[in-house]
């Protein structure tokens, strides 16, 4: 197929090729994967600029999605690929095969980092949804850090750069300018943009950004970012949200009522946690989808109720595909369980394979957890209905997966169907997510919200 970019994509390739360092902050469906891959081609095969370059993504991108758009093009069929996954001696094996293209998943970097270390050979990396890369304190970005004098390029590429604030855009920007714009200190760069904001006596959970923050952070990294929301670029088929209710039966609800009393009396507001407000969110998720693990990780089934209601949804569909995401591994095996009824094609999403069979109309229902989809893969050709079985509170994620079908080349309009417990701690999300909101601190809002209800009664 022949690309002919429109003037946006143009002008992001035309800044790759001048920057050495650029980040781009492209919508979801702007097509980020062959605009990167016609800068490289060009670069490679033209300007003689780059000779190898590695590409950082997550494990299920990695496998086949910039292969995939790699083969879509007339002008991107000289670029040779080797795709670094599996056992070490795979991934040896693949370092070790020409390529112009290496793609390995982000959690190997740090083992790619150690083995090459100042033999380097990848003169341009690019790092494909560089949120992943957030948290200053992880390994894959200290590695990163370490490296970075021996990266002469680097393309960073995200839809979502700060799920969670401002804040989060630090150690991205400095894996492009060592700390040129935002300072070489995460330390400093909240002391001056940001104010502690939800915190108990002795630790700081979240951060305010000050009065002119967001403005002068923006101005600061400018030279070296370009952002761009889709709705301002493309037209794409409009999305439709649906809260399906879920009513517990009686039998269902006492037992329900009981566990989360039982768990929400066990915690003191006043000293509840991060951590142990995302276990505490997690058993409350747990508990509306229908069964808990114990301490032992086994199941203890609670109810059916979300099960019947997923079944009748999917009745409803009356043979329209439609992508499922789970939250737990005991929600995919009910699910599994009560589709086995059924005549439906039903697969779990694992490899570049199952992308192709689902865009293929091969698969009716296509089981997968919003962490490992939600990057990247281009499945809007398979279907246009989305349903959540059950959500979870990274708004990040439940964006990211929505836009698996909700993108460029969708020609349908879009079904999101959000399986909600009423009363339960669905609501709560849901809420939270529609309002663009769900993060961490509107789960401890939640929870304490419901440890007060509790003690009331």
């Amino acid at each position: 197929m022949k690309f002919t970019p429109h003037s946006y994509q143009k002008y992001n390739i035309n800044r790759i090729l001048a920057n050495p360092n650029i980040a781009l902050w492209l919508d979801m469906g702007l097509g980020k994967t062959v605009i990167t891959l016609t800068a490289v081609n060009d670069l490679k095969y033209n300007r003689f600029a780059v000779n190898k370059v590695l590409v950082i993504a997550p494990k299920k991108v990695a496998q086949g999605t910039w292969t995939n758009e790699a083969k879509k093009w007339e002008h991107l069929q000289l670029l040779r690929f080797s795709i670094v996954l599996g056992s070490q001696s795979k991934r040896i094996k693949a370092l070790n095969t020409p390529a112009d293209v290496y793609i390995i998943n982000r959690d190997n970097v740090v083992w790619l980092v150690d083995y090459y270390r100042n033999s380097w050979p990848f003169d341009m990396v690019v790092i494909d949804e560089s949120s992943s890369f957030k948290n200053h304190q992880s390994k894959r970005f200290k590695a990163l850090k370490g490296i970075r004098p021996h990266i002469k390029r680097q393309v960073q590429l995200t839809g979502t750069p700060s799920p969670n604030g401002l804040i989060d855009i630090w150690s991205q920007i400095y894996l492009l300018d060592g700390g040129e714009r935002l300072g070489k200190k995460i330390t400093g760069f909240r002391e001056r943009y940001f104010e502690p904001d939800q915190r108990n006596r002795d630790r700081v959970f979240s951060y305010a950004p000050k009065d002119g923050a967001d403005k002068r952070i923006h101005e600061l990294i400018g030279d070296i970012v370009v952002s761009m929301k889709a709705s301002d670029y493309i037209e794409l088929p409009p999305v439709t949200y649906n809260s399906v209710p879920v009513i517990l039966d009686d039998r269902a609800r006492k037992a329900y009522e009981k566990l989360e009393k039982e768990m929400l009396l066990e915690v003191d507001e006043a000293e509840i946690t991060a951590t142990s407000a995302a276990v505490l969110g997690n058993k409350l998720l747990q508990l509306c989808n229908g069964a808990v693990y114990d301490e032992d990780r086994n199941i203890i089934d609670i109810h059916n109720n979300k099960t019947e209601a997923f079944t009748e949804l999917i009745e409803a569909l009356n043979g329209s595909p439609a992508l499922v995401f789970y939250n737990f591994q005991h929600d995919k095996t009910r699910i599994i369980k009560a589709l086995e009824k059924t005549k439906l094609r039903v697969r779990e999403l694992k490899t570049a394979e199952d992308e192709n069979d689902w865009n293929n109309g091969d698969i009716d229902i296509l089981l997968a957890h919003p962490a490992s989809a939600g990057y990247g893969l281009n499945l809007q050709q398979g279907g246009n209905h989305v349903i959540w079985y059950g959500l979870n509170w990274n708004l990040e994620l439940y964006l990211q997966a929505n836009a698996r079908l909700a993108r460029q080349g969708q020609t349908e309009k879009v079904f999101v169907h959000k399986l909600i417990v009423q009363g339960g701690m669905d609501e709560n999300v849901d809420l939270a997510l529609d309002n663009k909101a769900a993060t961490q601190d509107q789960l401890l809002a939640a929870l304490k919200a419901r440890i007060e209800k509790v003690k009331g009664e």
